[in-house]
């Protein structure tokens, strides 16, 4: 069973205007397997989003400590393409545009870096697999010859990147608020595409501010990230329980002295 592991992991990142070195995350542990979902909740400036851009290999974000592990192999110092090679995705909180580049031409590409060079996904293959998404997605054909998220919508963007997601395959993915800016409508079919890929060999990691998200997608556990590390692990009925009683209320309760005004340096575009 494949397993994605962050261990004892420190992240500082540099200030552009002020060149000064900054600590976000400060000790983070978590493991995940396939076949699990896990969500990661808590207040701005905790280092959620860093988290993410981290195990995906964002260079701006500097691994001063610890380790991450994709089946026992270190992921430190390897690009973003090799880690998405090697079976991550990261759907992103902003999505990029790209003109030049067709949404078909980015999804088939990147299903052919996950295969041997001599062994390219025959093209009726492809099509039909990615009809189906489609299909799933509520989405027109027109937009997979659109270029990359160019024009999109907000919400046509989250869209888009699940339909990356379930045309790629890959073997964890991780979610940075999915749900932002999304209806109820939007983030119904979001959840569906997401469900949808549901298996043993799968694994997924939510982002979220909100409990809402965890109403469609069920986590089998949820994270709660203050100050820089993961305070209090629990299954899906800890979503509930903060949103009655709000990060403040599980601040006080663990005795915590945490900045929750800070924010996270802004974590960029990253990679799949």
């Amino acid at each position: 069973m494949p397993t994605l592991k962050v261990t004892d992991l420190h992240v500082s990142v540099s200030d552009e205007e002020t060149k000064a070195t900054k600590e976000i995350l400060k000790g983070v542990n978590l493991t995940m397997n396939t076949g699990e979902t896990h969500a990661i909740m808590g207040p701005n400036g905790t280092g959620k989003s860093t988290l993410s851009e981290t195990i995906m290999g964002n260079p701006k974000y500097l691994v001063t400590q610890g380790d991450i592990t994709l089946d026992g192999v270190s992921l430190l110092g390897k690009p973003v393409d090799e880690r998405a090679r090697a079976g991550l995705f990261l759907a992103m909180q902003y999505p990029a545009e790209i003109k030049g580049i067709t949404n078909l031409e980015f999804m088939r590409a990147a299903v052919n870096a996950t295969r041997p060079a001599e062994d390219p996904i025959p093209i009726r293959t492809f099509l039909k697999d990615l009809d189906r998404n489609l299909e799933v997605l509520n989405m027109s054909d027109d937009m997979t010859e659109r270029y990359l998220n160019e024009g999109f919508s907000g919400g046509e963007k989250k869209r888009n990147e699940i339909l990356q997601l379930m045309t790629i395959k890959p073997t964890f993915a991780i979610l940075d608020e999915i749900d932002s800016g999304l209806d109820i409508d939007a983030l119904q079919v979001v959840a569906k595409g997401v469900n949808q890929m549901a298996s043993p060999d799968f694994g997924v990691l939510m982002i979220t501010h909100y409990q809402r998200l965890l109403n469609y997608i069920h986590p089998d556990q949820v994270h709660v990230m203050m100050g820089g590390k993961i305070v209090k692990t629990g299954d899906a009925t800890l979503a509930n329980e903060l949103e009655s009683t709000g990060y403040a209320g599980l601040r006080d309760e663990l005795g915590l002295e945490v900045n929750l005004v800070d924010e996270d340096v802004p974590a960029g575009n990253g990679g799949k």
